[in-house]
């Protein structure tokens, strides 16, 4: 809460010529269009729709092949706007891939703050029923999450931020979703999907990286 208010104090409400073009990542089995109402919302806020770019990915290869892929569209964003740094805003499983990317990819060079809305950044007994390359990652204890998790978990100079909800019944435990050295920050009684689309997260949200 208190990166969202500093922003509000220093006008991080609207596009500026300091903001940054935006990355969405969404989840397992998730698409582009989970992200049409916060980019509408960005959209209204003075964002154009070069900055906005709702990425898409196969959900069940390994995070870490998916953040080779992220990698490359982060370079071609940063061309195609022809700014030095991205924001990253992730829905649940695409956490684990811009974390990824961050630790060991070179991405904290090229990103400026880092959201992970729902993510199981430690795992999630959810995991256990699906059984594709990045659902074995997502377990409590998968050697994925272990190397992800060691050392420093939110490296680099990007500022790191994390809302989970104490209802979210696909993130299990709750407190999964926080990463040491971010701002986490509980939300309202909102269900795993309504975190993209919460008129109060999509607010603290952009006020984080829009500073």
């Amino acid at each position: 809460m208190q990166a969202s208010g500093h922003a509000q104090a220093s006008g991080g409400s609207a596009f500026g010529p300091a903001s940054n073009p935006v990355l969405f990542v969404h989840g397992y089995n998730g698409d582009p269009g989970n992200w049409n109402t916060m980019a509408d919302r960005f959209t209204t806020d003075g964002w154009p729709s070069s900055h906005l770019d709702r990425w898409s990915y196969d959900s069940r290869q390994s995070n870490a092949t998916t953040a080779q892929q992220l990698s490359a569209e982060v370079d071609r964003l940063l061309a195609a706007t022809g700014a030095t740094k991205v924001d990253i805003v992730s829905h649940s499983m695409g956490g684990l891939s811009s974390r990824y990317y961050l630790k060991n990819l070179g991405g904290t060079a090229k990103v400026d703050a880092w959201v992970s809305l729902g993510g199981p950044n430690h795992g999630t007994d959810s995991a256990n029923s699906c059984f594709d390359a990045s659902c074995t990652e997502m377990r409590i204890g998968s050697d994925f999450l272990a190397a992800l998790n060691s050392g420093d978990e939110s490296p680099g100079s990007p500022r790191y931020a994390t809302w989970w909800s104490p209802c979210d019944t696909v993130i299990n435990p709750d407190s999964s979703v926080s990463v040491s050295g971010a701002a986490n920050t509980r939300t309202a009684c909102l269900g795993h999907m309504a975190l993209l689309t919460d008129a109060t997260v999509y607010a603290q949200t952009r006020d984080m990286i829009n500073r």
